[in-house]
C-alpha cells in the first residue's frame, strides 16, 4: 500500500431475529474475522459499524473457534471491542475511507437493503473513487444502492452473492424477504457463481462481491489489491 494508511469501514447487520422462525441470527463471525485480518495484515485502518450502532448480534452458528483466525479476532480485546461497540452509520462520513465493506449474515437481510444511511454511505464511498465491497448476504447493501445519477450500482456490473441453490440447501427461501441472486439480476447486476459453498470472487469497477462464508479472505484480498493501485 501508499505511505498514507488506507482507512476501511467493516459494516455488520443490527438484525438479530431470522424472520418469523423464532431463531436468533446475526452478522456472520468468519465474514468479518478473514478480511479484517487480510486488510490489518496489508496495513489498512479498519472501523466496524452497523445500521444502529452499539452491540451487534452475532449468529451463534458462526462462532467456531476452532479456527485460528476467528479464535485470534475473538480473544482481541481490541477487535472484538469494536463489534460490541460499533459506529452508527448515521455518524459516519464515507467520505473519509477508501473502502466500505459488507459483512454477510442473515440479518442482513432485513436492515441493509432499505438503510438510507447504507445507501448514502456507498454513494459517498463509490463516488469519491473508493471501494464498495460486499460478501455472502452482504451484497444485500448492494441491491437499492444508487449513484447520483439515480443509477444502480450493480447495474451492468460483475456480481457475486449468496445464490439462490445455497439459499434453499440451508432451507431458508422461504424465510427471506427476497432472495439476494434474484434482486441483484434484476437490478441489472451480472451475477456469477460457483458450486454451493465454494470460493467464488468477483471485482469489476471497484465493486468487489463475494459469494458465501469461504469466499470472505479472498474478498479481503481483493480490496487489498485495489487499495494498492
Amino acid at each position: 500500500m501508499n505511505a498514507k494508511k488506507k482507512n476501511v469501514l467493516l459494516v455488520v447487520t443490527s438484525h438479530a431475529q431470522l424472520g418469523n422462525t423464532g431463531r436468533a441470527t446475526g452478522y456472520y463471525l468468519p465474514e468479518v474475522t478473514h478480511p479484517y485480518e487480510v486488510l490489518a495484515q496489508a496495513g489498512a485502518h479498519i472501523d466496524i459499524g452497523s445500521p444502529q450502532g452499539g452491540h451487534a448480534p452475532l449468529d451463534a452458528s458462526s462462532l467456531n473457534l476452532k479456527d485460528p483466525v476467528n479464535k485470534a479476532f475473538w480473544e482481541d480485546a481490541e477487535r472484538r471491542g469494536k463489534l460490541e461497540n460499533t459506529l452508527p452509520l448515521a455518524s459516519v462520513d464515507g467520505r473519509a475511507y477508501d473502502a466500505v465493506l459488507f459483512a454477510g449474515g442473515h440479518g442482513t437481510m432485513w436492515d441493509f437493503a432499505d438503510d438510507p444511511n447504507v445507501q448514502r454511505l456507498i454513494r459517498d464511498v463509490y463516488e469519491h473513487g473508493g471501494i464498495v465491497a460486499a460478501v455472502c448476504h452482504g451484497p444485500a447493501a448492494l441491491v437499492n444502492a444508487k449513484l447520483s445519477d439515480e443509477t444502480y450500482l450493480v447495474s451492468g456490473k460483475q456480481v457475486a452473492g449468496f445464490s439462490n441453490d445455497e439459499e434453499a440447501a440451508a432451507g431458508l427461501t422461504q424465510v427471506m424477504p427476497f432472495l439476494l441472486e434474484s434482486r441483484l439480476v434484476e437490478r441489472g447486476g451480472h451475477y456469477t457463481k460457483a458450486p454451493l459453498w465454494q470460493s467464488h470472487v468477483v471485482s469489476d469497477q471497484r465493486v468487489v462481491t463475494g459469494q458465501n462464508p469461504a469466499s470472505a479472505a479472498g474478498v479481503g484480498n481483493a480490496i487489498a489489491a485495489l487499495l494498492k493501485d
